[in-house]
């Protein structure tokens, strides 16, 4: 019985100073990844609210793209067409201050966005190219100039810069996105983003 006791306890011994060894060796180096650009992290987030903003957008039938709710205090509110044209807008306003460029509307149209984009094809279309506006800028944008001045968007004397810009186009557009949910709702229609996942 001493015999295997002793044999147990010698080999609890060896293998916690095999482990203490192993403990000790030097580790390979981890492979770490290098650190994603600006333009990278600003073009993924844009990605991350074009999948969901543009699903929303073309779930809505074109005959309810003129709906508004009205029960309650929505008097005046946005349409769901006029409030999807107002995030594409946006987006090309902050697009356009990004890459130095002029504001592609003004006056009503850099509101509400321009009077001739009517049809929810037409919404739709301007709205991916909104978003296709702001990876371009993504694109431009780097550790450099991400907090450089640039001209306000929206006009007047105070200025912008990149990272504003950026956070804003995100923050519009998911407030927007938040708002045509329950329009959606309203309707009947499930949110494409909370449909279970086809089988």
């Amino acid at each position: 019985m001493k015999i295997r006791n002793a044999n147990v306890i010698a080999a609890a011994l060896l293998l916690a100073a095999v482990s203490a060894v192993a403990q000790d060796q030097p580790k390979p180096a981890a492979k770490s990844s290098p650190a994603p650009t600006v333009s990278a992290v600003l073009n993924r987030s844009f990605s991350g609210v074009e999948g969901q903003f543009v699903p929303l957008a073309e779930a809505m039938p074109e005959d309810k793209y003129d709906f508004a709710p009205t029960a309650g205090e929505f008097k005046g509110v946005r349409t769901f067409g006029q409030m999807v044209k107002h995030v594409a807008v946006t987006n090309q306003l902050l697009a356009a201050a990004m890459l130095g460029e002029k504001p592609p509307v003004t006056g009503d149209d850099a509101e509400n966005g321009p009077a001739s984009v009517k049809s929810k094809a037409d919404i739709v279309a301007y709205l991916k190219d909104s978003y296709a506006n702001l990876h371009k800028a993504a694109a431009a944008t780097n550790e450099a100039n991400l907090m450089a001045p640039i001209d306000n968007a929206f006009g007047g004397s105070n200025k912008m810069n990149r990272l504003g810009a950026s956070m804003l186009a995100f923050g519009h557009s998911f407030d927007h996105y938040g708002q045509l949910v329950e329009y959606l709702r309203m309707n009947g229609i499930i949110p494409p983003a909370s449909r279970p996942p086809a089988k």
